[in-house]
């Protein structure tokens, strides 16, 4: 197998660029999405739960889907990923869309549509949880230890920063013909755009994957495995090893899980928390749920590309701060009675949790050498999706007993975060 050769400096800018634009243009479709579906939903009748649903659903298969890509990028090339995963986003938000208009038009029931837009979210699952293990392997081994919490803050912020473009263009969307489904149609023609410009400038690595496949089954010479199949060996071995559990990752992991659950819940509720105490039709509130959505972003952005490069905090110390922060954060949102309280409470636990993510992030990349980089980067894929899965039904579930709940139970479980990141995690010296 030829050895690796370093891309030049502008070579890795342009291709960390593109990496950049593809987890930007996805978090902005699907926070627009998100930050319409709850209005959508109470102007056709149907019960909240069915809005987490279409969520749950989706990370299920997410959370199934991604650990297996990220094996295959080892082997097929990041590039390939990449494209799969930008390409399930622009069919799942295509589809999407269709299934909104014919709920807005009447064409069929308001189930028979989210029953089809749950479908086409499945779809953006399976196939959108390909792009960021690849991604984040991708940065990963062409970084410093030193350098790696810096590069996986900065690709992370990309979500951060969709998560502000989306609500704040989603109510421009909203056009006259479509309605609330415009969203989900602009998305669609970016995503053909971006998927077009990784397409056709995201260097094709499926040469080296191919090598790495071929080193499992390359004949021995002269009675002895050759050097490329010990590789493989040690690769295959890597990979049977690493679990979930490895105690390596798996504090690591915990604090992803429990902060992960924490801000689906918070996430998710905040549209309806807005539409019940501010008294609005759904329709009116829309623009002042983007306004809050973009509040809390911008703080995730704060925290990514302000207050973490500049301290320079270890991955520990994220986690550890960040749950307080955020937790103090989610005490305020339950408490919040108008506009403007709502917006800066959760904007302060966004910035914890803008905080958190890095640093899981980071922590698990940095527990690992580096050919374990790409299963690791499946797993946190994995978890990132998982929360999901569950969160957003717990969320609604604790809204519909009392709304301060689903806060109150996400800031105790981040004060507990931060007392395991205290007793448990312990920075990792792994060399690569």
């Amino acid at each position: 197998m030829p050895p690796l050769k370093l891309a030049p400096a502008r070579s890795a800018r342009q291709d960390f660029a593109l990496l950049f634009t593809v987890m930007l243009t996805t978090a902005a479709g699907n926070t627009a999405l998100q930050s319409v579906l709850p209005a959508l939903g109470r102007s056709l009748k149907l019960p909240d739960y069915a809005i987490a649903l279409v969520f749950s659903f989706s990370a299920l298969v997410w959370a199934l889907a991604a650990p297996m890509w990220a094996r295959r990028s080892d082997r097929r090339g990041r590039r390939v990923m990449v494209i799969a995963g930008m390409a399930g986003f622009t069919v799942s938000s295509i589809l999407t869309a269709i299934a909104l208009s014919a709920g807005i038009a009447g064409w069929t029931g308001p189930a028979w549509a989210f029953a089809a837009v749950i479908v086409s979210r499945m779809i953006y699952g399976f196939l959108g949880s390909a792009a960021p293990p690849a991604a984040q392997a991708l940065v990963a081994s062409r970084t410093s230890r030193a350098e790696r919490t810096t590069a996986l803050t900065l690709l992370a912020s990309a979500f951060g920063l969709g998560t502000i473009v989306g609500p704040a263009l989603a109510p421009f969307f909203v056009l006259p013909v479509v309605g609330l489904a415009g969203p989900a149609y602009v998305y669609s023609l970016i995503g053909v755009a971006v998927l077009y410009l990784v397409w056709s400038r995201l260097p094709d690595d499926a040469e080296a994957g191919r090598a790495r496949g071929a080193a499992a089954s390359e004949p021995s010479i002269g009675g002895e495995p050759s050097g490329a199949a010990v590789i493989a060996a040690i690769n295959e071995q890597t990979d049977a090893r690493l679990k979930l559990t490895d105690r390596r990752i798996w504090p690591w992991m915990v604090a992803g899980i429990v902060a992960g659950h924490a801000q689906a819940i918070s996430g998710q509720v905040i549209a309806f928390l807005t539409i019940d105490r501010l008294g609005l039709h759904p329709l009116a509130a829309q623009p002042i749920i983007g306004l809050i959505l973009m509040a809390g972003a911008g703080a995730a952005l704060l925290a990514q590309w302000g207050i973490i490069p500049r301290l320079g905090l270890p991955p520990r110390a994220l986690v550890l701060w960040g749950s307080l922060i955020a937790g103090a954060g989610c005490l305020a949102v339950a408490v919040a009675e108008n506009m403007h309280a709502i917006a800066v409470a959760f904007a302060i636990a966004s910035l914890g949790f803008g905080m958190i993510r890095p640093g899981f992030t980071a922590g698990v990349s940095l527990a690992v050498g580096t050919r374990e980089q790409g299963v690791v980067a499946g797993k946190v894929t994995s978890i990132n999706g998982a929360v999901f899965v569950l969160g957003p039904g717990i969320g609604i579930g604790l809204y519909q007993v009392a709304a301060p709940l689903p806060y109150l139970t996400a800031a105790a479980a981040l004060i507990l975060l931060a007392v395991y990141a205290v007793g448990a995690i312990r920075p990792s010296f792994r060399a690569d």
